[in-house]
């Protein structure tokens, strides 16, 4: 799911060509055949000029030689065909009789012709060149920002995806991320409002603070006091530097997986850290706890079918100085197996050629009474991509992450001991 880490996928917008991928397709077997379709039209012109007649010369059309190499080619590649198409056209131009010899004046239109294709190669490889150095830098601050998750992490199952609308930033405002702590094991997915980088930022700020206080913090409802406190803090200090990010706020959704049992940090020789034992919490480790602040609720999946949890009536994360009433934290029962979707509103508000929205709830219970396996997270991932690539064309307007965890379940045959 995605060439670039497991679970995450960028998709380019429609009309936009990858220079890589564009060089993928003129590779065979690990070998450049970019020379084959320039070399075929030399050699196609060169025999049409021979079986024609006098009267009608067709080898000056022996420049659009070099002018296709320049757009597929190398710059060495580009030069050696304008350097073999004036070599070409000056031989089969005098083995012409005189009175048929197109002359002078075309072999100096195939020479400027070649000279101007290398020049404009060369242009178009630096170019390219720069684009893929900034997708490197962007790559990396994709991979800052949602980090790659290993399998299991945090005892969790998990998979996503994220699908950028922007090829060129290839990250938005969308985040997520997985944290196990002295308390449990914490989940947040977020939306900020608006895109490009400033988004990015918000996001980036957001993130530091929830794998900080989520390790650290007892109770939940103080990692979302420290959210909102640094959503607050980031925007005051955009506004200080005179940017326009007053009005920036972010949609998020904030669960707990509270631990059945503390086992304690161990440092690398196996001696434990000077940390506090964590008191017992009185929170079943059968439930989870979820702080939703405006964003979509999310949908419990499991081999029964699909419920929805209540939907979320706080603000969203920097609007608590209008007026702020902490959202409500609720516990609900996550039974053995039942997988908690969360997305973004690329998938809710995704719309097609009618101005649909896509139905999300009614999709996926569709799919979990075809199909029970359908609460795997990466099979019900997969699946709820497709869908929404499906119901609008492929046509994102909208960042849209896809995030599916539940509890590990025991291995077969392995009987889990009652908390």
């Amino acid at each position: 799911m995605g060439g670039r880490r497991p679970g995450v996928e960028q998709l380019p917008p429609a009309g936009r060509t990858d220079p890589v991928q564009r060089q993928r397709i003129l590779r065979l077997r690990g070998h450049s055949v970019a020379w084959v379709p320039p070399l075929l039209l030399l050699i196609g012109i060169t025999l049409a000029d021979a079986n024609t007649s006098g009267e009608f010369r067709i080898i000056s059309w022996i420049v659009l030689v070099p002018g296709i190499a320049a757009a597929i080619c190398g710059v060495w590649g580009t030069g050696a065909f304008a350097v073999l198409s004036l070599l070409t056209y000056f031989a089969v131009d005098t083995s012409w009789p005189h009175q048929y010899q197109t002359g002078l004046p075309d072999f100096i239109l195939v020479a400027v012709g070649g000279i101007l294709a290398t020049l404009a190669c060369a242009v178009r490889v630096r170019g390219e060149q720069r684009m893929l150095h900034m997708k490197d830098v962007a790559e990396t601050t994709r991979r800052t920002l949602l980090r790659p998750l290993a399998p299991g992490w945090g005892g969790l199952d998990h998979a996503a995806v994220y699908l950028a609308a922007d090829s060129e930033a290839r990250v938005g405002g969308d985040f997520y991320d997985i944290q196990p702590g002295l308390y449990g094991t914490r989940v947040l997915l977020g939306d900020v409002q608006g895109k490009g980088l400033s988004a990015v930022e918000a996001a980036a700020a957001l993130l530091g603070t929830f794998r900080e206080s989520a390790y650290h913090e007892p109770l939940l409802r103080t990692v979302s006091d420290r959210l909102e406190i640094r959503m607050l803090r980031h925007v005051h200090y955009c506004a200080s530097l005179g940017y326009d990010d007053d009005d920036r706020f972010a949609t998020a959704i904030l669960v707990g997986f509270p631990r059945a049992e503390w086992r304690g940090p161990t440092r690398r020789d196996g001696s434990s850290p000077p940390e506090p034992e964590p008191p017992v919490l009185p929170v079943s480790p059968g439930t989870v706890e979820v702080i939703n602040f405006g964003h979509e609720p999310p949908l419990v999946i499991s081999h029964g079918g699909v419920r929805s949890l209540p939907p979320g009536d706080g603000l969203p994360l920097g609007l608590s100085e209008l007026t702020y009433h902490p959202p409500p934290l609720i516990t609900v029962p996550l039974a053995p197996g039942e997988t908690l979707l969360l997305v973004t509103d690329g998938v809710t508000e995704a719309r097609d050629s009618a101005d649909v929205f896509y139905p999300l709830r009614d999709s996926v219970a569709r799919a979990a009474a075809e199909d029970p396996d359908i609460a795997d997270p990466q099979r019900l991932v997969q699946f709820v991509r497709d869908a929404t690539l499906r119901h609008c064309g492929g046509r994102l307007a909208d960042d849209t992450t896809i995030f599916a965890v539940r509890r590990q379940l025991p291995p077969p045959g392995e009987v889990q001991a009652p908390s």
